[in-house]
């Protein structure tokens, strides 16, 4: 059977920035799985550094052992939909627990969190999990739409029309976040689902590069490079540099190459290690 990777090309990249003296971003991406997932921790002492990496870990291992488990008869788009949210959300639960008790273990480690976002690429489906700022963005066609909604005090403040879009960019306060993974015992996860078309382009990425790029400028970027996305992915994180690179920034981008349904998926393949379906 086929893995994902022949109808998902994957690339990603992440770079302290031009300010930051480390990297408390993390980054995983499986094209074989169709997984994606993105970290942005924070917390003293290198502890967002740490947080980060046990989301991106903990939540990679955890949905691999779910995938790997799946029964053979789930296979079609309507009962795979709940089971693949059910697999994010059980995920990234395992996770903020493993941050949080890190943390009142080592006291170095108190109060770390971090933002996460994961993607599930499944029978021409995306199903996004997300956590914090870090963002989720599609370019279909000329059409470039941020998919995730911050968790973030500035976004409350645009949600209740104290300020414009454009007065939102330039806040003092814009890395304010009021949902992270980690910081508590329990975590509220956002659950998305998207129809996926081939010829899409999915971003994934910190506040790192959506605070330096506006949205039109990544949009131009990753069209003018679409048939080189290792490059689109260099020039996007060198941009962000260049406006100032005030933060981590990392970035995975994802284009859909072909049609990618169950028949042929990595479902498939897992599943028939348990049996054929009836």
């Amino acid at each position: 059977m086929r893995s994902l990777s022949a109808a998902l090309e994957m690339v990603g990249r992440t770079d302290t920035g031009m300010v930051r003296d480390h990297n408390e971003d993390s980054i995983y991406f499986e094209p074989d799985l169709g997984l994606v997932i993105l970290a942005d921790g924070m917390g003293g002492y290198n502890a967002g550094e740490v947080a980060s990496g046990i989301a991106t870990q903990v939540t990679a291992e955890v949905m691999r052992a779910q995938m790997m488990a799946t029964p053979p008869h789930i296979k079609t788009a309507g009962s795979m939909w709940p089971i693949a949210h059910e697999m994010l959300l059980l995920s990234i639960d395992r996770a903020n627990a493993m941050i949080y008790q890190t943390a009142l273990e080592h006291p170095q480690c108190s109060g770390m969190g971090t933002t996460l976002i994961a993607g599930l690429f499944y029978n021409n489906h995306l199903a996004i999990a997300h956590v914090g700022d870090s963002r989720a963005y599609r370019l279909r066609g000329d059409d470039f739409e941020q998919l995730s909604k911050d968790h973030s005090f500035l976004q409350e403040q645009i949600d209740a029309g104290l300020l414009s879009e454009e007065e939102a960019r330039n806040a003092p306060y814009k890395n304010l976040v009021t949902r992270a993974v980690g910081i508590a015992g329990a975590v509220q996860t956002e659950l998305r689902e998207y129809q996926v078309e081939p010829g899409d382009v999915y971003l994934f990425c910190s506040d790192g590069l959506s605070d330096m790029l506006q949205d039109e400028t990544m949009s131009q970027l990753i069209k003018l490079f679409i048939d080189n996305l290792p490059h689109a992915c260099d020039i996007l994180l060198e941009q962000a540099n260049a406006e100032g690179g005030r933060d981590n920034i990392s970035a995975i981008l994802v284009k859909v190459t072909r049609d990618y349904s169950v028949e042929v998926g990595i479902w498939n393949k897992f599943t028939g290690w348990f049996g054929s379906s009836s």
